[in-house]
């Protein structure tokens, strides 16, 4: 009887060293601070003191943080709609029938998922700086006018270019294999009902596919609050992506830039906290509507 708990034993051990502690550990530094007395030199001047929620009503109080929260939330809008209808666009078109080079094409739309992030991002960046781009010397030898991509309100689709270049791969790989799982014989009866390859499309496979469009919307939230590699890897090439640009960076700055680690683990609890009640309230969201439909 004890052999499936050795079984499960290295896994557990990996969650609780890797993952629980942390996490536990994270949250006991957001409760304190640092305590400086006298002037701050010599040996005991600084002192760890308990802080209770000190370090979490500053940070909701903090602008830069809120401000993050917001361009995140504005770029969120972008990449999320964008992203995941190219997917299911890929994903359909991969579906349909008398399609040529199907795993070519596939392979060719998942690659960039391969790609690392902070690569994709160099990549992008130099082809978005017009001394280097080969993309502005096209434009200039046309006559066309040439935008700056990384300044201002551009900035928000060259970021969300980066995001939607390389997660498209990945989410219409989960909605195409959905799509394969679909029988044969619903295909058929409908096409003996008359019904067209878009009708097909419209009212049979989207449907069908429901739980993992789900699945890649969650996916695309927690990404989305989570973003940090992108604007970062382009901060050294232009001067709008500030060191606070996204909350994670907010983040890093105060743990690593300023030395705060205890602000920085109160502000990374509430990013958490915010991921977790957004994503799972869309979840609950839309098992609830599968079970009225399901109740039809």
């Amino acid at each position: 009887m004890r052999a499936p708990y050795l079984f499960v034993l290295p896994a557990a051990l990996l969650f609780l060293l890797f993952f629980a502690l942390p996490i536990g550990y994270a949250l006991w530094l957001s409760f304190r601070k640092v305590k400086v007395s006298g002037l701050g030199l010599g040996a005991g001047a600084r002192t760890e003191v308990w802080a209770g929620l000190e370090n979490y009503t500053d940070a909701l109080s903090d602008s830069e943080l809120l401000n993050g929260a917001l361009r995140v939330l504005g770029y969120g809008c972008v990449v999320v709609p964008v992203m995941l209808g190219l997917a299911l666009l890929f994903a359909l078109m991969l579906d349909a029938e008398k399609v040529r080079f199907t795993p070519v094409t596939r392979l060719a739309i998942f690659l960039p998922y391969a790609i690392p992030g902070v690569v994709a991002a160099l990549l992008w960046g130099f082809l978005y700086l017009p001394d280097v781009s080969p993309f502005y010397f096209v434009l200039d030898r046309l006559g066309l006018p040439q935008p700056d991509l990384l300044d201002g309100g551009p900035l928000y689709l060259a970021l969300s270019n980066i995001a939607v270049w390389g997660g498209t791969g990945f989410n219409m790989i989960v909605i195409y294999t959905a799509l394969r799982a679909i029988p044969a014989e619903v295909y058929e009866a409908a096409k003996l009902d008359g019904a067209t390859p878009l009708q097909i499309a419209l009212r049979i496979k989207i449907p069908m596919v429901a739980p993992s469009l789900v699945l890649t919307f969650f996916f695309s939230i927690i990404a989305t609050l989570q973003v940090f590699s992108e604007p970062t890897t382009l901060k050294p090439l232009t001067n709008s992506v500030s060191t606070t640009w996204s909350p994670l960076m907010k983040v890093y700055q105060d743990a690593f830039g300023k030395g705060d680690i205890h602000a920085a683990a109160a502000q990374a609890t509430l990013i958490a906290l915010v991921t977790l009640v957004l994503s799972f309230g869309f979840l609950r969201a839309a098992n609830r509507r599968n079970t009225q439909e399901a109740a039809r």
